[in-house]
């Protein structure tokens, strides 16, 4: 398995690694350089005795509140940071054609995933954007689900990609990702397939420009929408992540997330 910051890559900083890995194998340029990680290697707030709005909530008690930023090879990194606006503790994401997230590691079987609650304010859509396509697949918010399941069930170029993955950075692709989104036109409910791998998929929450420049609170049910996403029910929760990306529309947008919080049965 391998390290990264002296400790061992989360499975969520895999996922990261393995949408990396798939944009390589969409063909798309990467430069010998490393990515410059303009953002932090943690976001915590372990300076404000007795406050920590981000840790993960009743889901995990022992995890601590710290997010650890993963850039992607190639490719400039999104930057984020603590914010206080509106009443609320937020991180502010800002992006000029880049992409990283910000993940941490959790683990909830199958049995114990109950709910997860996040938040976010977006001030303008990408206009360009359209997630189904490889081209153009930016978005101002995402908040990110990895799941361990069976990769005997993978389909050839899955299995091709989770090699890939498995040589880039040790460990196999994860099972399935799923991602709560914010989309141009598509209805709340939509279901969108990553255009590179369908173990990627998308689930739009909001649509449109009817309720940018407010913040907007969700309660989901993780399993619910991960067979509504996938067709079947879902393994272990893995990670937990946020990711907001302008590198494929090569455009500048921000946006604020609230605090994430899972419960388990």
């Amino acid at each position: 398995m391998q390290r990264r910051n002296g400790g061992l890559m989360s499975p969520l900083g895999l996922a990261g690694c393995c949408l990396a890995v798939v944009v390589l194998c969409g063909g798309c340029a990467v430069s010998p350089k490393p990515a410059l990680v303009d953002a932090p290697a943690t976001v915590s707030l372990a300076d404000k005795p007795g406050q920590s709005p981000w840790a993960l909530g009743t889901a995990s008690p022992g995890v601590a509140s710290v997010w650890e930023h993963q850039p992607f090879p190639g490719k400039a990194a999104s930057r984020y940071r603590y914010v206080y606006t509106d009443g609320r503790h937020a991180l502010r994401a800002h992006t000029q054609t880049s992409i990283s997230l910000l993940h941490q590691k959790i683990r909830l079987s199958a049995t114990e995933l109950e709910q997860v609650q996040f938040s976010w304010k977006v001030p303008a859509l990408i206009a360009s954007a359209d997630m189904a396509l490889r081209e153009a697949d930016d978005s101002p918010v995402r908040l990110v689900l990895v799941f361990e399941g069976d990769r005997s069930k993978f389909s050839m170029k899955n299995a091709m990609l989770s090699e890939l993955a498995h040589t880039l950075t040790g460990e196999p692709m994860p099972y399935a990702t799923l991602m709560y989104v914010w989309c141009n036109t598509r209805a709340p409910g939509s279901v969108i397939v990553n255009p590179r791998t369908d173990r990627i998929r998308k689930l739009v929450v909001e649509s449109g420009a009817g309720r940018l420049n407010q913040w907007l609170d969700y309660r989901r049910d993780i399993a619910a929408d991960f067979k509504a996403a996938f067709g079947e029910p879902p393994g272990a929760l893995l990670g937990v992540g946020i990711m907001t990306d302008t590198d494929n529309t090569r455009s500048e947008t921000q946006a604020w997330y609230g605090p994430v919080t899972l419960t388990k049965r």
